[in-house]
């Protein structure tokens, strides 16, 4: 994969190199109370503003933050781990997507290493956040709709698959996906797309079994 020293997503980190995956800016949403900032939601579309604002409410009142957590990277872990991918995330889709669990290689295996945000319209975890159902891609080039993707210049994925994070009252938090540099045969889809749904399971009754607030 081509090196590009002007990208403007780029991390400045010392070697061995990393990159976050692309993003709009690089303010670092891991950090701080859970409260989302007035002029970010009156920026966005009402309907989106809603969404946004309950998956605060909700998180909070679970007592869930949105920050790197260890159970979180290990469930991340198995789930890539099951699946055969380079790539494991939980995913809570705030102003940024923000991987408060993530699975990558190790740093010095060549592969690229990522951050833990995204630019909310990067990837293909927005289709399945509007779909709220599992989206199974073994090769985003099969279909023109998903191959043109921010995701695939930056980190070279061939295959995806994500699940939605659905609370009992109907709230959509965020996702799960595993994401890899190979494709995978279609006849791996059904089982690969089992994987990460039982992985939205396993994450949606770690946060709901948090100390409420």
């Amino acid at each position: 994969m081509s090196q590009h020293h002007s990208d403007p997503y780029r991390t400045p980190q010392t070697a061995p190199p990393a990159r976050s995956l692309p993003r709009r800016d690089m303010r670092d949403t891991t950090r701080g109370p859970l409260t989302p900032p007035g002029t970010v939601l009156s920026s966005k579309p009402p309907q989106q503003s809603l969404e946004l604002a309950q998956r605060y409410e909700l998180l909070n009142r679970l007592g869930v933050p949105p920050m790197a957590n260890e159970d979180f990277d290990d469930l991340a872990r198995d789930m890539a781990t099951q699946a055969g991918f380079q790539y494991g995330f939980v995913n809570l889709f705030l102003e940024e997507q923000t991987f408060v669990g993530l699975h990558q290689p190790p740093a010095d295996s060549g592969y690229v290493i990522v951050g833990r945000t995204m630019s909310r319209d990067h990837g293909w975890c927005p289709e399945v956040m509007a779909r709220k159902k599992a989206l199974p891609l073994h090769d985003v080039h099969a279909s023109p709709r998903f191959s043109g993707n921010a995701v695939v210049d930056a980190v070279g994925i061939r295959s995806y698959f994500g699940a939605p994070l659905i609370h009992d009252s109907g709230t959509v938090l965020g996702t799960v996906c595993v994401i890899d540099p190979e494709k995978r045969p279609l006849a791996e889809a059904r089982r690969l797309r089992d994987i990460v749904i039982n992985a939205s399971a396993q994450v949606m009754d770690h946060i709901t079994r948090a100390p409420v607030r």
